[in-house]
């Protein structure tokens, strides 16, 4: 049976290389993703790109077209909200990569400690997505201010269902953001 192909890309999935926090392979993604009919796929994973080259081989073995494969990573800072990052170049995608690469050079193995000065730093080419995931909302609004100020049109704010009760209201305030 051919589903029929949904109008839908889902930019927010994070593979096993986000340890405890995704479960599947980046194959495993791919191959549901095109079962499903999604027109394309982002992994983001946390701090990461460590499942972008699995992704792409996964596609290349299955033959189709879809899912559009979507290259990016989470970015969670120490001192600001995290986002989503999707480089819309080779040159961004090494920026993106080097940002990464930094921030795991000064932490721990295993750890990565980014700052928002690294994303005004690297963040030429990237399309920012940024994450209302309960962050006081003052705080937010500046954050997304200095966005703004930094990287215009390319940021975009994410708004999804929490399941807490105020989903109604808090999406309406984003809304009107």
């Amino acid at each position: 049976m051919t589903r029929k192909r949904a109008e839908y890309c889902e930019l927010q999935v994070t593979s096993h290389f986000t340890f405890l926090t995704g479960a599947s392979s980046p194959d495993e993604l791919v191959t549901r993703a095109g079962e499903l009919g999604l027109a394309g796929l982002a992994i983001t994973d946390h701090n990461t790109l460590a499942g972008i080259v699995r992704m792409h081989r996964a596609a290349l073995e299955s033959n189709k077209p879809e899912p559009r494969l979507v290259i990016g990573a989470r970015l969670d800072f120490v001192d600001a909200p995290s986002l989503l990052c999707l480089p819309e170049d080779r040159a961004a995608y090494g920026r993106l990569s080097q940002m990464l690469t930094d921030g795991k050079m000064r932490a721990k193995k295993g750890q990565c400690v980014l700052r928002l000065d690294d994303l005004f730093q690297y963040g030429d080419g990237q399309r920012l997505i940024a994450l209302a995931e309960g962050a006081p909302e003052d705080a937010f609004l500046d954050h997304l201010r200095a966005l703004k100020r930094r990287f215009g049109f390319r940021v975009t704010l994410a708004a999804q269902h929490l399941y807490r009760g105020d989903d109604a209201k808090r999406l309406a305030r984003l809304g009107a953001l």
